[in-house]
């Protein structure tokens, strides 16, 4: 299974991920409506988030990741561009 990166994504976001590995968290899709969606984070904290880019079919209880230094979010098989909402 590959990895697809959003054309939202620009190459400075990539090397901040790349950079800071740590900063990733881990949580589970709560709520998905349009271009927005809530992640209840692993330290039970929940986040609001506005996708940026292509439409990411996502799924309450799905697993994903989100880089805040990088404004990353990584579900399934894609990676795009996120923002707080």
């Amino acid at each position: 299974m590959s990895r697809t990166i959003s054309s939202t994504v620009l190459p400075i976001q990539r090397a901040m991920a790349s950079a800071n590995p740590s900063a990733w968290t881990d949580g589970l899709v709560t709520d998905a409506s349009g271009t927005e969606v809530t992640i209840a984070l692993l330290t039970g904290a929940p986040l609001r988030l506005r996708v940026v880019g292509p439409a990411v079919e996502l799924v309450a209880g799905e697993p994903v990741a989100y880089h805040p230094v990088a404004e990353l979010l990584s579900a399934s098989v894609v990676t795009t561009t996120a923002r707080p909402a």
